[in-house]
């Protein structure tokens, strides 16, 4: 056996190429492998633009002594969470179900000989530390420990499969509003998002808690969202030299990001930007928009098909931050910086500088910053390009065409769209890189872009292309014996069990869109049937589905006959 990722075209799984580990690509023919082999599977999930992905990839598996225990007692499987979030969002609960805590990336798993995971951890240090066993010692025991108990562990399917089964009670309808007070409360009323660190900016609370401040008008719907946008536009987690966020901060005050920089969290930064702006003429909020639109169309292009790129890294030249951040010394040279942004000697980051806004810079000073910044090697650039956040995107772009109608936001929208025709639709849509793959993110936000470029141009071909897609990821996607979309088409499932997904992740959850979609496109039955088991899901998984409480008042209000679009209801 031999590493077998060369030909793979995912950007992550090219990083993995030259590791000594005999990395294979999750297929039939791996699967069976295992099987054949009975040997336990080790499963490595991860992205490309991911740093801590980075750290393991360097300690463990570039080194030949930990690479030769891999191949000794394992079949090593390595996958782009991105090229497979079934794969990704099965084994993630999988994770949260064996440890009792969230997942992260890279992702850990050790699963049997059929596939089923029996134990998982994040990332595991070449050597001890901080309470986290050595990577090595880690694989010794687990190959050694399967070699004796195989039979034991793979009678544990039903168990595992159960426990993972999504439940239901038996509620059809329910007042929506104390799930969003219940949110509220786990809000950072003074720093915004949630209460404590790390920082995520979670836009699927903050978009339902605008769209219920459309309805009601209650203030404390509206203040948490203020809040945030104010510290995501001027804090460390805003880029002031190009725009756009990065993904996360790793303190409560939005300062110290981690660096890296995803197409998924700034197009729905775009998108509640826009709808804000709607609300609150500043133009503030509107020259970030435009700053970030600029950023995603100078920088994110896939030259090879002009679709949108996935993620810049947060490491350059080995370094973590080191594009984005500065030394005092080339800051010093900028005439009156320090009004504008806190500039300390000793810097407020590992003795670098993260530019944090005291007042809106003039342009000068900000292409003075490019000029520095330009002359830094850029981090690496995922250049895959995937269906569900460029049509993402083209949604964003409708909403900031809604509040800069001059910007030509609308005219890129549709082009982005003629370029989505000519790459991802064949016979059926696809994802990414493998054409017979597809998830329901793909159709749901697909379905969402053709709604908002269909009620923005007054175009019925629009429409007429949504109910078709409509059409088809009914069949291919709904079952009907649980009322609800599974993630991944039934006729090529290849996990150990169905995949129905009903939380929100990085972006909002596919049968939450596709349940707004249902409802625009007239689909009555089938919009029934989905608001009921999403209703009957949501006592019980509340924590998780809060793009639901928005798609479900839609619902209501729609079936009452009000007016409403899906920023909100007129009363």
């Amino acid at each position: 056996m031999k590493n077998n990722l060369i030909n793979d075209l995912s950007p992550y799984l090219q990083q993995h190429k030259n590791n000594p580990v005999h990395w294979q690509t999750w297929n039939e023919q791996t699967l069976q492998l295992a099987k054949k082999e009975k040997k336990p599977i080790l499963l490595s999930v991860g992205y490309a633009s991911c740093h801590w992905c980075h750290v393991m990839a360097h300690e463990s598996f570039e080194d030949d002594e930990t690479a030769k225990i891999m191949n000794k007692y394992f079949i090593n499987i390595k996958v782009d969470r991105e090229e497979r979030p079934d794969i990704d969002f099965v084994f993630q609960s999988s994770y949260q179900l064996f440890n009792n805590s969230g997942g992260g990336w890279p992702l850990t798993m050790f699963l049997d000989e059929n596939a089923v995971p029996f134990m998982g951890g994040t990332y595991f240090p070449k050597k001890e530390q901080h309470g986290l066993p050595s990577f090595k010692s880690v694989l010794n025991k687990i190959g050694k420990v399967y070699s004796i108990e195989r039979e034991k562990i793979t009678e544990q399917r039903n168990l595992i499969t159960k426990s993972l089964e999504l439940k239901k009670n038996a509620v059809q309808k329910q007042d929506l509003e104390p799930f969003l007070e219940s949110i509220i409360i786990n809000l950072d009323p003074i720093k915004g998002g949630y209460k404590g660190s790390p920082k995520f900016p979670t836009f699927n609370v903050f978009e339902s808690l605008l769209y219920f401040f459309q309805k009601t008008k209650k203030k404390n719907y509206l203040e948490p969202v203020e809040i945030i946008l104010q510290k995501l536009c001027s804090q460390g987690i805003y880029d002031h030299v190009d725009g756009g966020i990065s993904r996360y901060t790793v303190d409560e005050n939005w300062l110290i990001p981690h660096f890296e920089k995803m197409l998924y969290d700034n197009a729905q930064f775009v998108s509640i930007l826009s709808k804000f702006s709607k609300l609150k003429n500043e133009e503030y909020y509107k020259d970030k928009i435009i700053q970030t639109i600029n950023c995603f169309n100078e920088n994110y292009i896939n030259p090879k098909n002009g679709l949108l790129g996935s993620a810049y890294d947060a490491d350059s030249d080995g370094v973590e931050g080191k594009f984005h951040t500065f030394l005092f010394t080339e800051l010093n040279e900028i005439k009156g910086i320090e009004n504008y942004f806190d500039i300390e000697p000793e810097g407020n980051w590992e003795g670098k500088i993260i530019l944090r806004e005291k007042k809106i810079p003039p342009f000068e000073i900000v292409q003075k910053l490019k000029s520095i910044r330009n002359k830094k090697n850029k981090p690496f650039f995922d250049d895959k390009t995937q269906l569900d956040l460029n049509c993402l995107w083209i949604s964003s772009l409708i909403h900031a065409h809604s509040v800069l109608p001059k910007k030509n936001y609308l005219f890129q929208a549709e082009e982005l769209y003629k370029k989505i025709e000519l790459k991802f639709m064949r016979k059926k849509l696809f994802h990414s890189s493998i054409e017979d793959t597809a998830f329901l993110e793909d159709y749901a936000y697909m379905i969402n872009a053709l709604n908002d470029l269909g009620e923005s141009t007054l175009n019925s071909k629009y429409k007429l292309k949504a109910k078709e897609f409509c059409d088809e990821v009914i069949e291919d996607f709904y079952l009907k014996e649980k009322s609800i979309f599974q993630k991944n088409r039934k006729s090529s499932n290849d996990l150990f069990f169905n995949p129905i997904d009903i939380s929100d992740h990085t972006i909002p959850n596919g049968n939450s869109i596709m349940l707004i979609n249902l409802i625009k496109l007239g689909y009555k039955k089938e919009s029934e049937e989905l608001a009921k088991s999403l209703n009957a899901y949501l006592n019980i998984y509340k924590s998780y589905m809060t793009s639901a409480l928005r798609a479900l008042d839609f619902f209501n209000e729609k079936s009452n006959g009000k007016n409403c679009n899906d920023q909100g209801c007129e009363i």
